[in-house]
């Protein structure tokens, strides 16, 4: 989609974050953006913010797992701005721990979350972007987690990964109608994910509460330090999402110190596959499935060129 320039975005999680960062960046490139977020001060904050840089934003109030209040938010978007062209499914929880800690109300939030939101996203927005006939976009923001296993956060890495699947599902299914799919993998960004185990519903129980407490006060110590560079900042993180629409990348990612993870990963698939003769009768059916055996999708993605600021 590289003519944006009065087309319609929809990002949720869209009040503060990389959510923030895609608003700004899109709005300055001339886009008509809506955000969608469950936190009515976070909106304010955010659309008192951009109108302080002449940008204006349409603000949405929007828990993603609520189906009904989704397709109110998109009526909201459409009557405001018309057809959308972008969405993107960017509003997520952060919480971290080891598996064999989670309870059950930590994996039926998480989800709900991470992978529920986006699939509610699809199944509401996605029909109305197809039904205009204009193209479009859809950005699937997981995580370096959805790359390879990252850190000590094993629900967080399984919805990553299954956001970053539904996306590459996708791009196969909707480049015939011009509409791309990204899945974007950022590293460290700016943002208050460390806070965001305080929107866990209050009836559930959790196996992290000790975690939470330890993220609460290392994010209040990071406060009074001066930034260390390891975080990048949410501006140029939304410049690197905007250019991965431009160019109909595949994949979005941010941060190439990670190349050792990913690569990694790579070679780790490459050394599994049984040293054996190829049958090549189960091979000729294998590739006569359209994508069964070789998906064109991975041979689209470009090489992709330091950022220009």
């Amino acid at each position: 989609m590289e003519d944006i320039s009065g087309k319609v975005a929809f990002i949720t999680g869209g009040a503060s974050g990389i959510g923030l960062g895609m608003a700004t960046v899109f709005a300055r490139a001339g886009m008509r953006v809506a955000i969608a977020d469950m936190r009515p001060d976070a909106l304010d904050a955010a659309v008192a913010d951009l109108a302080d840089q002449g940008l204006a934003v349409f603000p949405v109030c929007l828990d993603v797992t609520d189906r009904a209040a989704y397709a109110a938010a998109a009526d909201a978007v459409e009557d405001r701005f018309g057809r959308v062209h972008l969405l993107c499914n960017n509003a997520g929880v952060g919480v971290t721990g080891s598996i064999k800690d989670a309870t059950f109300d930590d994996w039926d939030w998480m989800m709900s979350v991470l992978v529920g939101g986006v699939i509610n996203g699809i199944q509401i927005i996605l029909p109305r972007i197809r039904g205009h006939g204009e193209g479009g976009h859809i950005v699937n923001t997981s995580s370096m987690s959805g790359a390879f296993a990252s850190g000590d956060a094993g629900i967080y890495i399984t919805a990553k990964y299954a956001v970053v699947g539904m996306a590459e599902a996708l791009r196969s299914e909707l480049a015939p109608e011009n509409i791309g799919v990204s899945a974007f993998m950022p590293g460290g960004v700016r943002t208050n994910i460390a806070h965001s185990h305080q929107l866990r519903p209050p009836a559930m129980t959790t196996g992290y509460a000790e975690i939470d407490a330890r993220r609460e006060a290392m994010a209040e110590a990071r406060r009074q330090q001066p930034h260390n560079g390891f975080a990048m900042d949410i501006i140029e993180v939304g410049e690197r999402v905007l250019r991965g629409i431009r160019r109909n990348d595949l994949f979005i990612i941010t941060h190439p110190e990670f190349r050792e993870g990913l690569e990694a990963r790579s070679a780790a698939l490459s050394r599994a596959i049984p040293d054996e003769t190829v049958n090549e009768r189960r091979r000729g059916f294998i590739m006569s499935v359209p994508t069964l055996g070789y998906n064109p999708i991975y041979a689209e993605q470009r090489p992709v060129p330091a950022l220009l600021r």
